[in-house]
């Protein structure tokens, strides 16, 4: 029986593979770009390079993987295999079956689920959240993603349950890249941060924003780009930093004052990268806003780091 799993973290910028053995503990792992133009079999195309690569680096052939778990943005329909309605990735907006066309490049089978639902599964089972009964984990990246655990089960709702960066925080406020206004991600999610940073830009105001990102060869800017303007105390981008950090406390503080979970745990590109003193800050910007304030839920970093998302995938896969 394969004792070797791999798992596929799908991002706007960024597909992460992986491959696991029997404890779960990473044998070998490939990072590619995603592709920014063509569309959706362009992207499909890019997972199984990095499948192939992944594999490759931890000495096994791709034929010998028990099967292949991707987690994905979008809309994802897990037993039709496909996903819809993905605005981060190129020109993706109708269902695309994603696992049946890795399946028939890879010859592995494939299994597919929401990108932030698998990367809060692996925390649950391996990382931060296995000490918790109920935990709320926020992915801060591209976008802003939720996955709910309650008794130590994933809540989806009829299927669209954890959509924390579409929970308003102001009314009537900012354009969301989801096409509604007020919503957290339209103050928090990376993309529209740059975004906001460009129209700045444009009018005038000063940034290493975009001097950084062609330095790095990058055309987006990164949660390594954010990091790396914060490190020489860019006022535009600790002000953008400080507009996310503020939403993100009252949109997760109105979550908790709903569910009353144990702990939140923060992932994602810009979560993961900023680490634990934006955790605190984070935790700092919700103060005000609970309900109970006197018993705050623990604040927790993803245990399982940059890899996480792909390390979740892999548990879609029966060992």
């Amino acid at each position: 029986m394969p004792t070797f799993r791999a798992g596929i973290d799908l991002g706007a910028t960024k597909i992460q593979a992986v491959v696991v053995g029997p404890d779960h503990a990473v044998v070998g792992q490939a990072r590619h770009p995603t592709p920014t133009e063509g569309g959706p079999p362009d992207v499909a195309a890019r997972i199984a390079d990095a499948v192939r690569e992944a594999a490759e680096s931890a000495g096994v052939a791709v034929e010998e993987l028990g099967g292949v778990g991707v987690g994905s943005p979008g809309a994802v329909d897990q037993e039709a295999g496909t996903v819809a309605s993905a605005r981060n990735l190129p020109n993706w907006e109708e269902p695309f079956p994603l696992a049946a066309t890795l399946t028939e490049a890879l010859g592995a089978p494939v299994r597919i689920d929401n990108d932030v639902q698998v990367a809060v599964l692996g925390e649950l089972e391996l990382g931060a959240g296995k000490p918790y009964s109920s935990f709320l984990g926020v992915w801060w990246g591209t976008g802003v993603g939720g996955g709910i655990v309650l008794d130590r089960t994933l809540w989806l709702g009829r299927g669209a349950a954890g959509e924390i960066g579409h929970m308003v925080v102001k009314r009537g406020g900012a354009r969301c890249p989801c096409g509604r206004r007020g919503c957290l991600e339209a103050y928090a999610g990376r993309g529209a941060m740059e975004a906001k940073a460009r129209e700045l830009h444009d009018r005038g105001h000063k940034t290493v924003l975009f001097d950084l990102m062609k330095k790095r060869g990058r055309n987006r800017l990164t949660s390594g780009v954010w990091a790396a303007a914060l490190d020489k105390d860019d006022h535009m981008a600790e002000q953008l930093v400080h507009r996310a950090v503020a939403a993100l406390g009252a949109g997760i503080a109105s979550a908790v004052n709903l569910l009353d979970v144990e702990a939140v745990v923060i992932g994602g590109g810009l979560g993961t990268r900023l680490g634990e003193p934006y955790v605190e800050k984070i935790a700092a910007a919700m103060q005000p806003h609970l309900f109970v304030d006197s018993r705050p839920p623990d604040m927790l970093p993803a245990a399982l780091g940059d890899l996480g998302g792909a390390i979740g995938a892999a548990l879609l896969v029966e060992p």
